[in-house]
């Protein structure tokens, strides 16, 4: 790195007061994502060339360290950081540069003669964007020092500084640093590969030498069989040449390759290798407050090496609130903006009641528009980055400001409550009253809610429930609390007449949460949710939607939303099972869906923070057994960001019954755990209801070539259908083909992803057959294992016609 970039920077910032900096290293896919603002930092054009992001595994790699030093005038500053490479240029260089801005250590990284020189350090990290820093805060003398391992991929890194006062002033500059290896290997790798497959595989040698170079290439996998991996390769001077070795892999997992260029450069990279069967799935919950003993039958059949198991273990309500506040600020449909409004608003008093008075006390500051705190704090590990969930809050509000502009009532009740949950900001309190004044003005004088031309008696009651909340969260001045006594006082007539007309377990659930029940109606709404909760055999509990039941938008309410309202109908009844129920919504949370859409989490939420408001022990141990016998464990730590441990195992002789064992040490009620047994099967050719599929794949493909498929099908009318034809590892689909399928009317759509391509088709007349040829071009040589195709239709996606796999021979 030159002082060309500092020099800028310095130059550039010296008028900055209170400076605020963004400091980017990155390729040419994040240089996109920044777009014209980087290329006019750089001085450059836009770049024309593209390239996908692809992930490669492999850690405990030998790393650079480089400082990174920014060091304007003296001012006090912020500054935000990233680092990504520009794939394809020189790369690494192997010695420290003299810039005063850098350090880069030399871990034995050259090449040559010696006793280091037997032992090749491996490159194996290989991300194209590796640092961001959003918020580096200079010292008293305006500098900033951001240590940083410098990735194993040869290329060229960009350094994008971008810098703003706390007045507003902005400024920024950019810069690269490159490097290569005088020699280097890079073996071409598949996305994937099937069990069974045996592939040529291409290495790439390089030499950017003035000399020629002869050196011994090595591939190794373990795993698998390499065939040819041992050679001497000559590169010409500034050349490079491509060898090949065959590779054939015989079980599914991970595999790892090991290519070797003498003592000068070593890679590691994997791929997967996929099972060539069908997967079954055998799945379980609950909660760790004691060992929980499971049994599970396992696939009889499975193909070998196929077997695995896994275990997920989920915070309680500390954990759920930090993960939800990481991730609740990038929704943007109303029930999202009304969700994430009342998660800020409330997550002072939340996290106050669990413990973490710190980052409570810095979320109040976000109370007032405009108020931040006067010098950030980075958070704690695991803590609230209060910075973030105020970056958040401004966006919620600009969507429910731009989604109340011409509100309905329904979107009105989904905003409401979220706007008034912050008081002290006169925005969202004025549009929060507003709102609950017009749910409450559309009140029939019957005392439901909302309600128009085909609903059902069963959604009109759940609507009212809902606006009911929303009338509620509003009585907190006189004018609202005459407001809502008066609107809860004829809901509750209208409940209390319509109570012969609940038939299922979700309606009764989600008018008891309303709060608009009491007495004996609210007796007999509770009996009936206890007696439509059902148990699954581990011992978790749930609420099922019957069939034809919806929410108030007219949709279809998962389980989660269902089992969430159960857990807040049942609160504080001795008879329900609420910790049950809440063991199934901790096993059915994922940290960056949340529980589904924004009304099914608000609901979980609230129920989880309810049951599990104790604070997790720092660490607990998580072991899990398999008929006494530990198949794996790990540490789950509660100041985790993220707050979910995920163990994964092979797990070979699972067939047939055996009883599973997770177990927590100590207990906590509060963790709940998702257990997940999977194999893979042997197809078999099938045809259910009419649907029945043949697939004709080329018996002679060549590398580069097109080849065609043929697909023939045999469907009852009326129908849309989907198919899903597997493909070998390394074939692309000809999009030109598949366009013209479209264009010709016997496709609706299509989508490719690597191992398959999925066809919907129009829904066919009496008698009426499909067929259908498209091209695919085969990139890589070899016998390969394509996937198993299948023939479903939309609307009976249990129904599945099944053609079972077939090998190509690729030249």
């Amino acid at each position: 790195m030159n002082r060309s970039f500092f020099a800028g920077v310095g130059c550039s910032l010296a008028s900055l007061v209170g400076l605020v900096m963004f400091v980017a290293l990155f390729g040419d896919n994040v240089r996109r994502l920044f777009g014209a603002s980087a290329d006019a930092l750089a001085g450059a054009p836009a770049p024309q060339a593209s390239k996908s992001l692809r992930p490669f595994g492999g850690q405990n790699s030998e790393f650079d360290e480089v400082q990174a030093v920014l060091a304007p005038p003296p001012v006090m500053a912020e500054a935000e950081m990233a680092f990504g490479g520009v794939e394809g240029g020189p790369g690494f260089a192997n010695e420290p540069r003299s810039a005063r801005a850098v350090v880069v250590k030399d871990d034995a990284r050259k090449g040559g003669g010696g006793a280091e020189a037997d032992a090749t350090p491996s490159r194996a990290w290989f991300p194209e964007t590796f640092l961001f820093e959003p918020l580096v805060v200079t010292d008293a003398s305006g500098a900033a020092t951001v240590p940083v391992r410098v990735p194993d991929r040869l290329t060229q890194w960009r350094v994008l500084a971008l810098a703003h006062s706390r007045s507003g002033a902005q400024s920024g500059a950019v810069t690269s640093f490159t490097g290569t290896l005088p020699t280097y290997v890079d073996p071409v790798l598949p996305a994937f590969l099937r069990a069974g497959d045996a592939v040529r595989m291409p290495v790439q040698v390089m030499n950017t030498t003035d000399a020629a170079v002869e050196a011994p290439l090595k591939v190794e996998v373990p795993g698998a069989l390499v065939e040819g991996g041992s050679r001497t390769v000559r590169v010409p001077a500034r050349g490079s040449v491509v060898e090949y070795v065959t590779v054939r892999v015989a079980t599914p997992g991970q595999v790892a390759v090991r290519t070797t260029l003498g003592a000068t450069d070593a890679v590691v990279r994997d791929f997967p290798v996929w099972s060539t069967g069908r997967p079954v799935v055998e799945t379980r919950g609950g909660t760790l407050a004691a060992p929980r003993s499971l049994s599970l039958t396992g696939a009889v059949d499975a193909q070998p090496g196929s077997e695995r198991v896994r275990v997920r273990v989920f915070p309680g309500g500390l954990g759920v609130l930090r993960s939800e506040l990481l991730n609740a600020i990038a929704r943007e449909d109303a029930s999202g903006v009304g969700y994430s409004l009342l998660l800020t608003g409330r997550a002072p008093e939340l996290l106050t009641a669990l413990g973490e008075a710190r980052s409570a006390e810095a979320l109040k500051a976000l109370s007032t528009p405009g108020q931040r705190l006067t010098a950030p704090v980075p958070p704690e590990p695991g803590e609230v980055d209060v910075e973030s969930v105020r970056a958040g809050l401004m966006r919620a509000t600009q969507r429910a400001l731009r989604w109340s502009r011409a509100s309905d009532v329904a979107t009105a009740a989904l905003l409401a409550e979220g706007a008034l949950a912050h008081p002290d900001n006169p925005v969202l309190a004025r549009l929060g009253e507003r709102l609950a004044a017009q749910v409450a003005a559309a009140q029939l004088p019957d005392g439901t809610c909302q309600g128009g031309n085909g609903w059902t008696l069963q959604r009109l009651l759940v609507a009212t429930a809902d606006c009911t909340r929303a009338v509620n969260a509003a009585a907190v001045t006189p004018e609202g609390k005459r407001r809502a006594a008066f609107f809860t006082a004829r809901a509750s007539g209208a409940l209390e007449r319509n109570r012969a007309h609940v038939k299922d377990g979700y309606t009764a659930a989600a008018l008891l949460a309303s709060g608009a029940v009491t007495g004996s109606l609210r007796d007999s709404l509770r009996e009936q949710v206890r007696d439509a909760v059902q148990r699954r055999d581990e011992g978790a509990a749930f609420l099922p939607v019957e069939a034809g039941v919806v929410d108030a938008a007219g949709g279809t309410p998962t389980e989660a939303e269902a089992t969430a309202l159960a857990v807040l109908a049942l609160e504080g009844d001795a008879k329900a099972p609420v910790a049950d129920l809440g063991a199934a919504l901790l096993a059915s949370y994922e940290p960056v869906t949340g529980w589904g859409n924004g009304r099914a989490n608000r609901l979980a939420l609230q129920a989880v923070v309810s049951l599990f408001r104790e604070p997790l022990p720092a660490q607990v141990r998580v072991v899990l057994e398999r008929d006494g016998q530990v198949i794996t464990e790990g540490t789950f730590d509660a100041k985790a960001l993220r707050e979910v441990l995920s163990l994964e195992a092979a797990a070979p002789g699972s067939g047939g019954a055996h009883t599973w064992t997770v177990r927590a040490e100590p207990a906590v009620p509060g963790l709940g755990f998702a257990l997940a047994l999977s194999a893979a099967v042997p197809w078999t050719r099938q045809a259910q209801a009419g649907l029945e599929l043949s697939v004709q794949v080329p018996s002679d493909a060549k590398v580069g070539q097109p080849s065609e498929v043929t697909l023939q099908a045999s469907t009852p009318s009326g129908l849309p259908l989907v198919i899903r034809h597997g493909l070998p590892a390394g074939v692309q689909v000809d999009t030109a083909s598949l366009e013209a399928l479209v264009r010709e009317g016997k496709v609706a759509s299509w989508q490719s992803e690597d191992g398959a391509v999925t066809l919907r088709l129009h829904p066919r007349g009496p008698g009426e057959p499909f067929q259908a040829r498209f091209r695919v071009i085969p990139t890589l040589a070899g016998t390969l294992q394509g996937g198993a195709s299948s023939l479903m239709t939309l609307s009976r996606p249990d129904l599945v016609s099944y053609v079972p796999p077939a090998t190509w021979a690729v030249r």
